[in-house]
């Protein structure tokens, strides 16, 4: 039977709460594999486990509980490794990077903020800003709308002010929420956000990032900015490896809309 692994604790944490579940249906009983100062908390997995929103629920609750006790080092949804022994290994191998970042995320937690556009707000400031675009525009409605040369250089010059656009608010709101947050995880710029940061905040100070959250909505409204959290610290386990040796992950990520 191999192990699904929840998160990796100080061997000090508090025990979980009796006869709690997992991840499954019925949801698999959760164990606590002690190695050295390290544990982790898992269950067996699940046969054909897939990112449904019961599962994906599932994990987060059982990484809630263990965060209430205290520091965890989240996996991510679908993390799997062969046995109990595997995972034993790994905490005994990475011993020295796991409980560094028990210490570096202790009193901490993330924070997702994701921004893009608002279209019609974001197009009102590039023809405000650029004498250009407004100009060439003005002479194509003069001219019952443009010839297809001019529509083409006109959606051309709109399209490349407001990519320009995007890298500027990007900037602007990773800097105006910098200051309130102990770090910042980039992600992926694939995703189809102008802005895609997670921030690892105290606990205690989380109040001050809320506020410049809000007060960059009230500086930038031209900007839709969707906020996540709190959530257990995922972008913030590395610098080094952030998942067991041998697992496999399917895909999902608990914290992420």
């Amino acid at each position: 039977m191999s192990t699904y692994v929840y998160g990796i604790t100080a061997a000090s944490h508090p025990s979980l709460p009796e006869g709690m579940g997992g991840v499954g249906d019925p949801a698999r009983p959760l164990r606590v594999l002690t190695q050295g100062d390290l544990a982790a908390v898992v269950s067996d997995a699940p046969e054909g486990l897939r990112p449904k929103r019961r599962e994906l629920l599932a994990h987060q609750n059982v990484l809630s509980e263990i965060g209430a006790g205290g520091c965890v080092l989240p996996m991510r949804f679908g993390s799997v490794a062969p046995d109990d022994d595997a995972v034993t290994s790994v905490l005994a191998e990475r011993a020295d990077h796991y409980l560094e970042r028990l210490r570096a995320l202790d009193g901490r937690v993330e924070y997702n903020v994701k921004a893009n556009h608002v279209e019609e707000a974001v197009l009102h400031h590039v023809m405000a800003l650029n004498p250009e675009i407004r100009a060439l525009a003005e002479s194509n409605r003069q001219s019952g709308g443009g010839g297809y040369d001019d529509k083409i250089r006109l959606g051309e010059m709109v399209a490349e002010a407001v990519k320009a656009r995007e890298a500027e608010d990007g900037a602007a709101l990773e800097n105006a929420l910098r200051g309130t947050a102990d770090a910042e995880s980039v992600g992926p710029e694939s995703t189809g956000w102008l802005a895609n940061v997670s921030y690892l905040v105290k606990r205690a100070t989380a109040e001050e990032f809320l506020a410049a959250v809000e007060q960059a909505r009230t500086d930038m409204p031209h900007l839709e900015i969707r906020l996540n959290g709190p959530l257990p610290p995922y972008s913030f386990v590395e610098p080094g490896p952030a998942e067991p040796a041998s697992t496999t992950a399917a895909g999902a990520d608990t914290g992420a809309e």
